[in-house]
């Protein structure tokens, strides 16, 4: 049952089985030359490693505060920031539930698209690394549906990474 602010913690959890199945499978997809070719269309999961310039409590905090996330995407965001908390983001073009929160070293999110179909989720995992003069964020998404690694790799620097760097360096 999806409420108001969200999907049902029970449709998340049987997202995130699906999800876990793909990642489980072994699929695991890299950064590749453009194009959707029928190698790359059955890719159903991304790996990104970006550089940032400040400490992992700076991206923790960016990532979960809805107003923050807000400023940097320049979309509405509601964030609850609790382990089971729903997500609407981007305007309530993606919502979803946090599934895990480790303060300052990971984020794990169920995530589906609004125009996916109903109760598909995919599963979005940060980990914030420090490293001397700042930190890498190590993104894994996993278990979206085929022919959507092409929309989505590229659209991860386009809405969040180049933005969030821009909203950090700006707010020092």
């Amino acid at each position: 049952m999806t409420t108001q602010d969200g999907p049902a913690r029970r449709e998340v959890l049987a997202g995130t089985v699906l999800a876990l199945g793909g990642m489980m499978s072994g699929a695991r997809a890299e950064t590749a030359p453009d194009g959707d070719t029928p190698a790359t269309h059955g890719r159903t999961s991304l790996h990104q490693d970006i550089d940032f310039d400040v400490v992992p409590h700076r991206i923790y905090d960016a990532l979960l505060d809805d107003k923050q996330f807000a400023a940097f995407t320049g979309l509405p965001a509601k964030i609850d920031r609790a382990v089971g908390g729903a997500l609407w983001m981007f305007g309530g073009r993606i919502t979803g539930r946090n599934v895990e929160l480790v303060p300052d070293q990971r984020i794990v999110q169920a995530w589906r698209d609004g125009s996916w179909d109903p109760g598909v989720y995919s599963l979005v995992k940060f980990e914030l690394r420090p490293r001397p003069g700042g930190a890498t964020v190590v993104l894994d998404h996993i278990g979206f549906a085929e022919g959507n690694f092409w929309h989505l790799d590229p659209g991860w620097h386009l809405r969040y990474w180049n933005p969030l760097k821009k909203y950090l360096a700006q707010s020092r």
